[in-house]
């Protein structure tokens, strides 16, 4: 294989994104081109050179940038069926938000810089796919913590923005410290930086501290793939544009941890208590993050939640040893939640909000946007994990992944031995797994019940709204919405829906049909045990039938006119959180029950990190504060002071008189006589 076609496929959306923003001002009409052309070229060469290295293969080849008075660094590439099938993953979704902005953003005088950004956010991800050393693959980390935090906060003019991309940013950066370490420990251990190098001591046990290594890495991959205990930040990053949440959201930023771990997964089978902690983040994010998407009312929230909990069946696949199970959800999962964000964005134009409570009570929404609402239902669908859609089939090998690690029979593929993995982790995600995916199919259920279902005519001829509910102060995360809502969707908005519905809908048949996809990976059995597919399946059709039930029970007592307690034909506006938004039939109610109002409001992490970090930090800033202005600065200005009176006091003398001069050197030569004489 010629090695310009992986180096161009980072290095054109990097040149993209600097030509736009070197043009972007003097010839915006270039901005668009700029944008486009770079990403769709280089997703097309990502395809081209994961069929020019098929399957089994692998490609390392690199040179030295810099001696660095021990391990190397080298700008190196790392192609194998992971790395190849990642990047086309990245490329597509890439490519069809850069079209979709052309239109979302159409009017947005700072679309250059967005588009510049989107490019180089791509680049990025592209580095870290391809990199064969940790140290360039930790430069792509970090532009893309950067990208992120602009992208997020593009409409700065709103508080929302502001503080989402600056919470994104902090919260990623406390886990980007202890990762830096373990990638320093990590080299210091294999004595090179190089991917292949690293495994290769990996696999011979020659990495001395193999526990801290991963927990340190660990830290980092909390903070990237947004799972628990540093999630808080994805939700808020929802007042972002919606095209840079389905980026972030499906083949860069968040993925990039879940990459990571797989691609030195043989590091982690080193250490069983850090699998048994991969384990319980995983369970923990599953199962918070699927309870909070059921009790969202901001649309792009709901998604948010619903990120966190599939990345936490990505990290469970790795816990239990499997990383083509979890490769495999990573990648059915970015088509669909790409496509679930980009619908999305078509959904708030036409209704010009994000609460779907407000759109329960419009009527016709699905008429109005039939691509956004056949292409949704074709996401959630693959969401939930029901056959023949690609989500059944990874979830489905996530269980299964996780059923053989609890019963001592650990699907390493190779990479280390089944005893590798504790049963322990193995159970723990199996259990939450199960759990989440009932919890998965009830809230995808409530979410396209609630926006395309609800009974606007009911809700219409009801009663004068009460006073505001205890949610009135629900999260919401609005961005500024410059589009009219009178105005259809251009195609640019729609035909991106349908592209990423082909592997919503096909990804997970194709793959498996003919083996290419195992034979890509790792060699191992991706094919759904019937066992584990019965029941998983089951347990999702139960959680639909659960939200439809409630769902219909909420629909009719509404109905009989008791519980209208929404605002009439209220449209939340798009400048804060709706002022009294309580959703007309709203299952989530009935289901949670009284955990209902906690899991709005996250369970109160942000309230408890506040409590625990922010005040605290915040109160020794100001007594540092204090200290620097009261107590140093009263001794620097003491000291000018003293200074000051002593120049005054000798100013006093100066008269100018030469008669006194002269008075004053005798009588001093006198007083030095007499002082020498006694």
């Amino acid at each position: 294989m010629n090695l310009a076609l992986p180096a161009l496929v980072p290095a054109l959306p990097a040149l993209g994104a600097a030509a736009t923003l070197a043009t972007g001002r003097r010839a915006p009409g270039l901005a668009r081109p700029l944008a486009i052309v770079p990403v769709a070229v280089s997703a097309v060469l990502a395809l081209v050179v994961a069929l020019q290295l098929g399957t089994g293969q692998t490609l390392d080849a690199a040179t030295r940038l810099t001696p660095t008075g021990g391990p190397d660094i080298a700008l190196g590439i790392h192609l194998d069926g992971f790395s190849s099938l990642i990047s086309v993953l990245v490329g597509l979704v890439a490519t069809c938000v850069q079209v979709y902005s052309t239109a979302y953003l159409k009017d947005d005088p700072r679309y250059p810089s967005y588009a510049a950004l989107v490019s180089l956010f791509t680049a990025a991800m592209f580095l870290v796919v391809y990199s064969g050393d940790l140290i360039v693959l930790l430069v792509g980390w970090e532009v893309m913590g950067i990208c992120s935090y602009f992208l997020i906060g593009h409409h700065w003019e709103t508080a929302d923005a502001r503080s989402a991309s600056l919470k994104a940013f902090l919260v990623t950066k406390l886990g980007d410290v202890p990762f830096l370490f373990g990638i320093f420990l990590l080299g210091a251990d294999a004595g090179s930086f190089r991917i292949p190098d690293v495994l290769t001591a990996a696999t011979d046990g020659r990495l001395g501290h193999p526990t801290l290594i991963a927990l340190l890495l660990l830290a980092g991959v909390a903070g990237k793939s947004a799972q628990f205990p540093l999630h808080t930040w994805l939700p808020d990053a929802m007042a972002g544009p919606t095209p840079v949440s389905a980026l972030i959201h499906a083949a860069t930023m968040v993925a990039a941890g879940i990459y990571l771990v797989a691609r030195l997964l043989p590091v982690f089978l080193l250490s069983g208590a850090a699998l048994v902690v991969l384990a319980v983040m995983a369970a923990v994010t599953m199962i918070g993050s699927a309870l909070c998407a059921l009790a969202q009312d901001d649309l792009k929230r709901v998604l948010a939640y619903s990120t966190v909990g599939q990345l936490g069946y990505m990290a469970g696949a790795l816990a239990s040893g499997d990383r083509e199970a979890s490769v495999f959800h990573l990648v059915s999962h970015g088509a669909f939640k790409a496509l679930l964000f980009l619908a999305a964005g078509v959904v708030i134009h036409a209704a010009h909000t994000n609460s779907i409570s407000a759109m329960s009570r419009m009527p016709g929404l699905r008429r109005r946007v039939p691509d956004a609402y056949w292409t949704m239902g074709i996401a959630l669908v693959a969401l939930v994990g029901l056959p023949p859609f690609s989500g059944f089939f990874s979830k489905e090998a996530v269980l299964t992944a996780a059923e053989h690690a609890a019963n001592g029979e650990a699907l390493t593929n190779g990479l280390g031995p089944a005893s590798a993995v504790p049963q322990t982790a193995g159970w723990i995600v199996l259990i939450s797994a199960g759990l989440t995916a009932l919890i998965t199919a009830a809230y995808a259920t409530r979410l396209f019940l609630v926006a395309f279902h609800g009974p606007a005519a009911a809700a219409g001829a009801a009663a004068p709204a009460a006073a505001a509910g205890p949610e009135a102060d629900a999260p919401y995360s609005p961005e500024v919405d410059e589009a009219d809502p009178a105005t259809a969707e251009p195609p640019a908005m729609r035909w991106p829906l349908w592209v990423l519905a082909v592997p919503t809908m096909g990804f997970g048949v194709a793959g498996l049909r003919s083996d290419w996809l195992p034979a890509l990976l790792d060699g191992g059995s991706l094919r759904p045990v019937p066992v584990t597919a019965v029941t998983g399946t089951g347990l999702a059709l139960v959680g639909v039938l659960l939200a439809y039930g409630a769902w219909r029970s909420a629909t009719a007592r509404l109905g009989a006119g008791r519980p209208a307690r929404a605002a009439e034909g209220r449209v939340p506006g798009q400048a804060g959180a709706p002022a009294a938004e309580v959703i007309v039939a709203d299952p989530g109610r009935t289901l949670l029950g009284p955990l209902f109002g906690p899991a709005r409001h996250g369970f109160g992490v942000d309230r408890l990190y506040s409590t625990l970090f922010v005040r605290p930090v915040t109160a020794a800033a100001r007594l540092v504060r204090f200290l620097d202005r009261e107590v140093v600065e009263t001794y620097v200005r003491s000291g000018g002071l003293g200074a000051n009176l002593l120049g005054r006091a000798v100013r006093l003398a100066q008269t100018g008189n030469a008669q006194t001069y002269l008075s004053a050197l005798l009588a001093g030569v006198v007083l030095l006589a007499v002082l020498v004489a006694v």
